[in-house]
């Protein structure tokens, strides 16, 4: 038995689930310990109600109080889906023993996990980022020309590190090849295909045009048999999505920023800043390729958490709250 034997009907409800669990879906010792401990809860918080009604006698609105009572403790969602999900898997098995008005957690849903905000560097880190060359290297020389361009771009557009990487120098259809993505100087933008195949244009800014007109001016020393590529790798090859992920994060640790930079923390640099000056989504959302209007309402987020850090920050009232923590 794994709660105490005796008069307790509660337990004996338990222990009854517990080895069905045991014998005819042969659990894990491990998962067995698991329902166990949540299944415990339950039985406590039944003991604790006034009257102590017993397992079989608890209705919907209890178990939906529970729930909530343990998210004000701090339990994270997927913890409390758990229980949820033991507690029903219960009362199924109870229902096929004794008389149940209704499964009592049939509609009790954990609460929505929060979506954790995207990493966004602030304007003077983003900045540094991409136009500071790295103090251990040549800055002229072709592999630190291509990274900077790169970085520059991907900042500048707001690209996934997979539609910098597919970018050509121009526009190209040939055999096999058809160009995804490619920069217009001229109108100075450049031409990507993100997901759905779906394709955009994006304004480049004037340091990554001249970012790029540099890396432009020595690419051809890298240059072996396919022309097409816009980004190369000294061997001269296609640059590849992770060799872009390891030459940022080496970039960012040269200069000493502190956060864990990949290709992504520019893109959402790039949304964040831009919905800061501008305030306009539906730009910012046509310029990451987004689908959903909904995607990116997430760097509201960020921008109101940036405002609120600022309000703490200079705020009289908010100084004299904080000091008295």
């Amino acid at each position: 038995m794994l709660f105490p034997v005796g008069a307790d009907a509660n337990h004996a409800s338990l222990n009854g689930y517990l080895e069905n669990l045991r014998t005819q879906r042969k659990l894990s010792a491990h998962t067995l310990d698991s329902y166990r401990r949540d299944l415990a809860e339950l039985a406590a918080f039944v003991e604790a109600l006034p009257g102590k009604p017993g397992v079989g006698a608890v209705n919907h609105f209890q178990i939906r109080k529970f729930a909530s009572q343990l998210h004000a403790k701090g339990l994270n969602p997927r913890s409390i889906a758990r229980k949820l999900s033991a507690w029903r898997g219960f009362y199924e098995w109870l229902a096929e023993h004794e008389t149940l008005a209704a499964n009592p957690v049939d509609g009790v849903k954990a609460p929505k996990r929060s979506k954790p905000l995207p990493k966004a560097l602030s304007a003077d880190d983003a900045v540094r980022l991409v136009s500071e060359h790295n103090p251990a290297k040549d800055s002229h020389s072709p592999s630190q020309l291509c990274n900077r361009a790169m970085f520059e771009l991907l900042y500048s557009s707001g690209l996934r590190v997979s539609e910098l990487t597919a970018l050509d120098v121009r526009y190209a259809k040939d055999g096999d090849h058809e160009s995804a993505g490619w920069v217009d100087f001229d109108a100075a933008e450049v031409i990507v295909t993100g997901k759905g195949s779906k394709q955009r244009r994006v304004p480049v800014g004037k340091p990554a045009l001249e970012a790029l007109a540099s890396w432009m001016a020595v690419r051809g020393a890298l240059l072996k048999s396919d022309s097409h590529p816009l980004f190369l790798t000294e061997r001269g090859t296609r640059m590849s999505p992770r060799v872009v992920q390891t030459r940022l994060k080496a970039h960012a640790r040269a200069l000493g920023i502190p956060a864990d930079v990949h290709p992504h923390v520019l893109r959402h640099s790039f949304a964040s800043h831009v919905l800061q000056s501008s305030g306009d989504l539906r730009a910012v959302q046509e310029m990451l390729g987004h689908a959903s209007i909904a995607a990116t309402q997430i760097y509201t987020s960020l921008d109101f958490q940036r405002l609120a850090q600022v309000y703490d920050a200079a705020h009289p009232r908010a100084k004299k709250a904080n000091s008295g923590k």
